[in-house]
């Protein structure tokens, strides 16, 4: 008996079939994984992305930067946005993106545990800190207790700051200051200049002279980055003012955007579950909830400076005369 002739039409179908079903699961674990967009500390960020997928086998795709870099991207991806969960260092830009309509409402039920000024019903604190005087204690300068210290004669030329247009954290601390103190702080601020304060980039570039010992003191240092390598050994000391210091509570937020929505508000569940938020208090921040110790001072033992509600006109304004005072612009 002679074999039947093969059906071309036959052939081209099976073979279409077979890589659909070759392609299928490549297409199905690339829908399932979450982009997140996060400003430091990056070591987190792979942790609580590593403790997701451990509990729910959804990878994470991580994108980290500083807090100007993150939203400067957001902004060239409006026509192909990419992200689906996003941490800023800056409590102020969730309410920027709120209002421009780009985030989705979302109310953990872990959530229950963080205190009412960390949380909106667009997005939560992942975490807190608070900028600080980080001291070389090895620099031969004396001990700041105050912001006004770093503008003597003994802090000639061996001062640094990160730059706000790059730090959420450090724009907070500069509307801190200039709605405390209006024209004072920046008369503060050019006798810093005066006094040779240089603007270092961001928080970690900030840092590193200081450690090194080349500068001896950082004005406005984030100061989970300190601690953690005080950890390690560097003869350093984190100092809050006496005249009042900010905290930045670090927003998550789920874009509106997503395609992941369910898995981005179970990541949002997961960092402020018990586990995700030890991780937090590992990292030397302050965790959201209230029920999770720290290892280091909570913000209830510091003086703040007064909190408003700041317009991005008057953050844009205050970034503007900053760049122009440190001849930025």
């Amino acid at each position: 008996m002679k074999p039947m002739p093969m059906n071309p039409f036959r052939c081209l179908m099976t073979g279409v079939i077979t890589a659909m079903l070759l392609t299928t699961p490549l297409i199905s674990a690339e829908t399932q994984a979450l982009t997140l967009y996060t400003a430091g500390p990056g070591s987190l960020a792979k942790k609580l992305a590593a403790g997701y997928q451990k509990q729910s086998g959804v990878k994470v795709d991580i994108f980290q930067s500083t807090t100007g870099k993150v939203m400067a991207r957001l902004e060239a991806e409006q026509a192909n946005p990419r992200a689906d969960v996003l941490i800023s260092a800056s409590w102020d830009s969730g309410e920027a993106l709120q209002q421009r309509g780009w985030l989705l409402a979302y109310q953990s039920p872990n959530a229950a545990q963080v205190p009412t000024q960390f949380k909106t019903p667009y997005y939560v604190a992942q975490g807190i800190s608070a900028l600080g005087i980080v001291w070389n204690s090895a620099s031969g300068t004396p001990e700041p207790r105050d912001w006004q210290d770093l503008a003597q004669p003994a802090f000639k030329d061996k001062v640094t700051t990160p730059d706000p247009a790059l730090s959420g954290a450090s724009l907070d601390l500069l509307m801190g200051l200039q709605n405390a103190r209006s024209e004072k702080a920046w008369t503060l601020f050019s006798q810093l200049k005066s006094n040779g304060m240089i603007i270092a980039g961001p928080n970690a570039q900030a840092l590193t002279p200081v450690l090194q010992g080349a500068k001896a003191a950082v004005f406005g240092a984030v100061d989970y980055v300190a601690y953690s390598s005080l950890q390690d050994g560097e003869s350093i000391k984190v100092i809050f003012p006496a005249g009042g210091t900010v905290i930045a509570p670090r927003p998550m937020m789920i874009m509106k955007t997503t395609q992941q929505p369910e898995q981005a508000k179970a990541f949002i569940d997961y960092v402020l579950s018990p586990e995700g938020q030890r991780l937090v208090a590992e990292a030397w921040l302050m965790p959201a909830r209230g029920d999770i110790g720290a290892k280091r001072p909570l913000f209830s033992a510091l003086t703040l400076l007064p909190l408003s509600t700041v317009q991005g006109a008057t953050r844009e304004a205050a970034l503007s005369r900053f760049a122009t005072l440190f001849g930025q612009r």
